[in-house]
C-alpha cells in the first residue's frame, strides 16, 4: 500500500478512544427508557388537572441574566453565594443557569405585560434547574421541577387554591405526605421579629453553638438561622422566639383566613413556626411539602412555596400580589405509588404481527389506517420471529392480534387473533378496520 493509501484509511477509520471511558459529570442523572411512564404519568396529572382550574402552560429559557438571581433570591441566599452556575459570555454579559423558576416567571409577567391580562393570572411551568450543591436523595445538580403560581390576587384565597391543589395531586399520585404551614410577616412586623431573634442568637452560649455558616447568617440574613440544616443549629432553633408571636394584625388575620378556609375543605396541615423557606422574597404565608425519610433523621422536603407580593415591583413591575408553589419531580419519583402509574398505562386496541418484507409492508400502511381511525396500535415491525411478536402483544394486555404473512398478503386477508381465547378468524383485509372499530367499540 502506498503512503496516500495509508492517510486516507487514517481519515475514515475512527481511532480509538484513550483514557478513561465516558462518565456523567457529578450530580447529575440520566432518565433511562424504562423510568419515562412514571415522568410521564406526573406530568399529565398535574397538566390535567392544572387545566381544570385555569392554569396556563408557560416556558422560560434555562439562560438567564445572572443579575435577576441577585435582585429576586437575595446576594447572600445560598443559591447566589455558593449554588449557581454562571460564566461571562463572548460579549462580556454574566449569565446563569436557572436555579429556580420564579425569577424567571416573573420576569416575563413584567416583560411580556401579563399585568394587561384578566386577573390574577394562573401559571403552570415545568423544566430543568441547576445547582451545584451537595447531591441528596432525590436532588442532583439538574434537577426537574413543577411550579404552579398565581398572580394577581392578594387575599387568602390564592394560597388556599394553591394548598389545594397540592392535596388533590398528592391523592392522585398515591402519595401521603404532610403540608407544613407559617406566616413570615411583612415589612412591617418582620423587622420586630428578627431583632428578637438577633437577640436571642448572639447569647454568648448559643453564638458559640453555631456552624461557621450560621454565624455569618446572624449579620447577613438572621431569618435564615431558622433553616439550616446542621444538628447543632437545628436544635438551637427549636428554642428561638417565634415569628407567628410577632405579626401584625393584617398578618396574623391573614394567617388565619388561610388556615380557616383549609379546616374548611377538611385538609389537614402542621403549623411550623420554624419553616422560613430558603429564599428572600417571600412575605406572610409560606408552606412545604415533607415526608419523613428512613434514610435522613429530618423530613424530606418534596417542595414548596408561599406568597411573594413585592418580587414583581423590586424587578421592575407594577405592584402586584404574587402566591406559587414547586414540587421536585425526582422527589416525587422516590413516593410515587407504583400500580397509580401501572393503571394509568394505556392498553393497545390492536397489535399487528406480520411475517416476510410484503406483510411488513403491508401492515406499516394499515398501522396508519388504524391509528386515523382512532385505534390504538402496537407493532413490532422489526422482529421477523411471529412468537416473539405474539409474546410482546401478550405482554401489553392487548385482546386482539391481527396477523399478515405471504399467503395473507396474497388472498387479501387477514387473521384476527383473540389473545384471551387464543382463537382466531379471517377477515378480509379491505374491511378489516370497519370490523375491528365495530369490536372495539363493545368492549369500551
Amino acid at each position: 500500500m502506498t503512503k496516500k493509501h495509508d492517510k486516507l484509511v487514517d481519515l475514515v477509520t475512527p481511532s480509538r478512544p484513550t483514557g478513561p471511558i465516558a462518565h456523567r459529570v457529578k450530580g447529575m442523572k440520566d432518565i433511562q427508557p424504562g423510568a419515562y411512564p412514571a415522568w410521564e404519568f406526573l406530568l399529565q396529572s398535574a397538566g390535567r388537572l392544572a387545566r381544570l382550574r385555569g392554569f396556563e402552560r408557560i416556558d422560560t429559557p434555562v439562560l438567564e441574566s445572572y443579575s435577576l438571581y441577585e435582585r429576586s433570591s437575595g446576594r447572600t441566599s445560598d443559591i447566589v453565594t455558593k449554588e449557581m452556575y454562571s460564566f461571562l459570555d463572548k460579549s462580556g454579559e454574566r449569565l446563569a443557569l436557572r436555579p429556580e423558576a420564579t425569577p424567571g416567571i416573573v420576569r416575563a409577567y413584567i416583560e411580556h405585560g401579563w399585568f394587561n391580562l384578566p386577573q390574577p393570572v394562573k401559571t403552570l411551568w415545568y423544566g430543568p434547574l441547576f445547582r451545584r450543591d451537595k447531591p441528596q436523595l432525590g436532588r442532583y445538580r439538574q434537577h426537574y421541577q413543577l411550579n404552579f403560581d398565581i398572580f394577581g390576587e392578594p387575599g387568602p384565597l390564592a394560597e388556599v387554591e394553591l394548598i389545594f391543589l397540592i392535596h388533590e395531586l398528592l391523592n392522585d399520585w398515591g402519595i401521603e405526605a404532610q403540608i407544613d404551614i407559617n406566616s413570615l410577616g411583612c415589612v412591617d412586623c418582620r423587622p420586630n421579629y428578627i431583632n428578637e431573634l438577633v437577640k436571642y442568637y448572639k447569647e454568648k452560649k448559643h453564638r458559640e453553638q453555631l456552624c461557621p455558616d450560621c454565624r455569618k447568617r446572624l449579620i447577613k440574613n438572621p431569618l435564615r438561622l431558622l433553616d439550616c440544616k446542621e444538628p447543632a443549629c437545628e436544635a438551637l432553633a427549636q428554642g428561638a422566639p417565634q415569628l407567628i408571636d410577632f405579626l401584625c394584625e393584617p398578618c396574623k388575620q391573614h394567617l388565619v383566613k388561610v388556615l380557616e378556609f383549609l379546616d374548611n375543605l377538611g385538609i389537614q396541615y402542621n403549623l411550623n413556626s420554624q419553616l422560613v423557606r430558603g429564599l428572600d422574597y417571600y412575605n406572610r404565608t409560606v408552606f412545604e411539602v415533607v415526608m419523613p425519610s428512613e434514610s435522613a433523621q429530618r423530613p424530606l422536603a418534596l417542595g414548596g412555596g408561599g406568597r411573594y407580593d413585592q418580587l414583581i415591583e423590586s424587578l421592575g413591575g407594577r405592584p402586584t400580589p404574587a402566591c406559587g408553589f414547586a414540587l421536585g419531580m425526582e422527589r416525587l419519583l422516590l413516593y410515587l405509588d407504583p400500580h397509580k402509574v401501572e393503571v394509568s398505562q394505556t392498553r393497545p386496541d390492536v397489535f399487528l404481527a406480520q411475517l416476510g418484507d410484503g406483510p411488513r409492508l403491508k401492515s406499516l400502511q394499515l398501522f396508519e389506517e388504524l391509528r386515523q381511525a382512532g385505534l390504538t396500535v402496537h407493532q413490532a415491525f422489526t422482529k421477523n420471529s411471529l412468537k416473539s411478536q405474539l409474546a410482546l402483544a401478550n405482554q401489553l394486555k392487548v385482546k386482539y392480534a391481527l396477523i399478515i404473512g405471504q399467503k395473507e398478503l396474497l388472498d387479501g386477508t387477514i387473521l384476527l387473533r383473540d389473545m384471551e381465547s387464543g382463537s382466531q378468524e379471517v377477515l378480509d383485509l379491505k374491511r378489516v378496520k370497519s370490523i375491528m372499530l365495530k369490536r372495539l367499540a363493545k368492549t369500551k
